[in-house]
């Protein structure tokens, strides 16, 4: 999967915002944790093994909040709120046109999914959490989060090599100092410690029973930076959530016990079966307006270059439209998937 990859930029007013779109199949959205550099991040091998084994035969799409990494690196403290978080991630699917996607979200960009599946649940498929708490300020001891804070904003260098001690636990100094390295690349002081702050502020607890896509929570055990317990909470709220702990102590996923983690992602996203032909208990194929225009337009034999022209697409999107029309219908090739949709009075 690591080999095609892209990287461009949505126009939020007078700024830009970095995405990433990798790989190839049905769309796999990561909401942005605290700070990330899409270049950078790729170039730790732990980083790769997991994206790219979890992300095997999707269409992987990242992005870099403002204020950090490829994005543009201004950011006004009134858009970090939870709400903010939820109409940026809007943004993109709508620039992308996805009308559908599957969530995966990680430690703080775990409460973002989990607000934006509430409030949008008809575009969620599928909702895998990996290191989420309900409510931030009860992430560390009362005053806590206020001095970690202000380490930061008043030394990036010794905040990032705390930050980078409580997030990785028992790395190797070479990969704390990676890290740490990584994080003041990313980002300036102040736009980290303003981060870190919402970071601290976020509360998802009034969303949490309102999700009901199907959802899994993953945890490790011994998780430094947020305690085992606070994932068994999310998953205890979530109507129907499958919780999976793991043990490890590193708060990434990349680090540790990367494949355990791998493993438990890749069997929260599997889809489900599609039931054999003639089945008493088939239920319909659901596809979106714009995914009806394409595949009328593959019924006429287009090619994505020809039918991005006609419906004013971008091919990459029209081909990402076409493989999640194969994915619901079960078929292996564009005809395939002509004939069931025949079959099924689609066309």
């Amino acid at each position: 999967m690591s080999g095609t990859s892209e990287i461009r930029f949505l126009p939020l007013g007078a700024r830009r915002l970095a995405y990433e779109v990798r790989g190839d199949g049905p769309p796999l959205v990561v909401p942005a944790w605290w700070v990330s550099h899409l270049e950078l991040d790729y170039e730790n091998p732990g980083v790769r093994r997991f994206w790219d084994g979890v992300a095997q035969n999707y269409t992987l799409i990242r992005y870099d909040r403002l204020g950090v990494g490829l994005s543009d690196r201004t950011v006004h403290d009134s858009e970090l709120t939870l709400d903010g978080e939820v109409a940026v991630l809007r943004a993109l699917l709508d620039e992308l046109e996805l009308d559908r996607v599957s969530l995966i979200g990680g430690s703080s960009g775990t409460c973002t999914a989990v607000a934006f599946a509430a409030a949008f649940p008809e575009r969620v498929e599928r909702l895998v959490l990996y290191g989420s708490y309900p409510v931030g300020d009860a992430l560390t001891p009362p005053g806590v989060a206020d001095a970690i804070v202000s380490a930061v904003h008043a030394h990036w260098g010794l905040g990032a090599r705390m930050l980078s001690d409580i997030f990785l636990g028992g790395a190797d100094a070479a990969e704390h100092e990676r890290f740490a390295r990584l994080q003041r690349e990313s980002a300036t002081a102040e736009t980290a410690a303003a981060l870190l702050r919402l970071v601290y502020r976020l509360d998802v607890r009034d969303h949490l029973p309102l999700v009901r896509t199907p959802t899994t929570v993953v945890h490790r055990r011994d998780d430094r930076a947020v305690p085992y317990r606070f994932g068994r909470e999310v998953a205890a709220a979530i109507p129907g959530a499958t919780f999976i702990p793991l043990q490890g102590s590193s708060h990434f996923p990349w680090h540790g016990d990367v494949d355990s983690v791998v493993r438990a992602c890749r069997q929260a996203l599997a889809p489900h079966q599609p039931p054999p032909p003639g089945a008493d208990n088939a239920q319909p194929v659901l596809l979106s307006r714009r995914e009806c225009e394409i595949l009328a337009c593959v019924a006429r034999g287009l090619g994505d270059r020809e039918i991005a022209e006609q419906l004013l697409l971008s091919p990459h999107t029209v081909h990402r439209h076409v493989a999640n029309i194969r994915r619901k219908l079960g078929s292996p090739s564009r005809t395939a998937a002509v004939a069931e949709a025949t079959r099924l009075g689609l066309l």
